[in-house]
């Protein structure tokens, strides 16, 4: 099938799926990975259903948004039980919606400090897997573990142990990279997207200061490069976190209506990630330039349909990108507490 272009959506949890779907087909996406909120309002198998027609968006699978609470090497058996129910949930939405992954972070988002010895964590991390795993075979959905940056999670942080989770989780089982963490834990970034290889299920893109695409120092050439060499058949996942900037360097005001409706769960995962919660023009700008950068680098290559984007556009939005993209996010400060 060739590579595709999906979005994550969870960095504006305020906006229903209609908005999100509208924004994504108006952008240039082929698909959505859906938060996994199966029992969300709005979030039923009829109404994405109904969407995905609609926008002509594909549901190319969903992330476990591991807030507080779930947590599948818990030092709580009833918390790791209710995380894999939480999990098994997730696939039994998507596979009605066509969804074909899973991406499963094992650990609490946010939490760093050890709650058992290795061992213990490790034999719970490996069982849990292998519940999710079985049940996942049998739906034909693959499953991708997530490898995050020690200073979101204690609990796998790079690719080697990833794919030793996923070696003992099941012969199926595969990993999911995630470009801004990888340039923080792996020696070698792209050396690491080849060791995965064909186990490569999912691969999310943000750039080393975990902004869109090109607005950091990452060599996506050789990243992209990588991913292509591998045979990698699936989406390329626009996950972007905009930093909470706290300074006068900031006078923009953001969205006020920005957290209402929230838990404070989801609230406390928005402060662990230090990010900025941005008005709807600002985020789109961002949902767009990912696109742009990605549609255009594919096109380029002849690895997707359509014309590559025009060198005139390439330089303006480059002096855009380079002329204080500081002033231009606009947001609404998250603080703890």
């Amino acid at each position: 099938m060739g590579m595709k272009i999906a979005s994550h959506h969870w960095m504006r949890m305020i906006d229903p799926l209609e908005k999100v779907f509208a924004r994504l087909s108006r952008c240039g996406y082929d698909a959505i990975e859906l938060s996994g909120e199966p029992h969300k309002p709005g979030y039923s198998v009829p109404e994405i259903k109904s969407l995905m027609e609609k926008y002509k968006i594909e549901v190319w699978g969903a992330v476990t948004l591991m807030i507080q609470g779930r947590d599948l090497v818990s030092h709580d058996p009833e918390v790791r039980a209710k995380s894999i129910q939480y999990c098994i949930d997730i696939l039994d939405w998507l596979k009605p919606l066509g969804g074909k992954e899973i991406t499963v972070v094992p650990g609490e988002v946010g939490r760093i400090k050890s709650v058992a010895d290795p061992d213990d964590e490790w034999k719970w991390g490996v069982e849990a897997m292998r519940k999710i795993a079985a049940h996942a075979r049998q739906l034909k959905i693959k499953v991708a573990i997530e490898p995050l940056n020690r200073f979101e999670t204690n609990f796998i942080n790079n690719h080697k142990q990833a794919l030793l989770l996923a070696q003992e989780a099941g012969d199926d089982v595969g990993v999911c990279l995630d470009a801004f963490h990888i340039n923080i834990e792996e020696e070698d970034p792209v050396a690491a997207i080849k060791a995965v290889g064909k186990k490569l299920y999912d691969f999310h893109v943000a750039d080393t200061n975990r902004r869109p695409p090109g607005q950091g120092h990452h060599d996506w050439d050789a990243i992209l490069g990588a991913i292509a060499k591998n045979g990698y058949e699936g989406c390329l996942t626009n996950e972007f976190v905009i930093p909470d900037d706290r300074t006068p360097l900031n006078p923009a005001k953001g969205d006020p209506d920005a957290l209402k409706g929230m838990t404070p769960e989801e609230i406390k995962f928005y402060v662990d990630h230090a990010m900025a919660v941005l008005n709807d023009e600002d985020y789109t700008r961002h949902v767009r330039a990912t696109a742009d950068f990605l549609n255009g680098w594919l096109r380029k290559r002849g690895l997707k349909d359509g014309a590559p984007a025009p060198k005139k556009k390439a330089a303006a939005s480059k002096a855009r990108r380079n002329s204080s993209w500081l002033a231009k996010d606009c947001c609404l400060m998250v603080a703890p507490g």
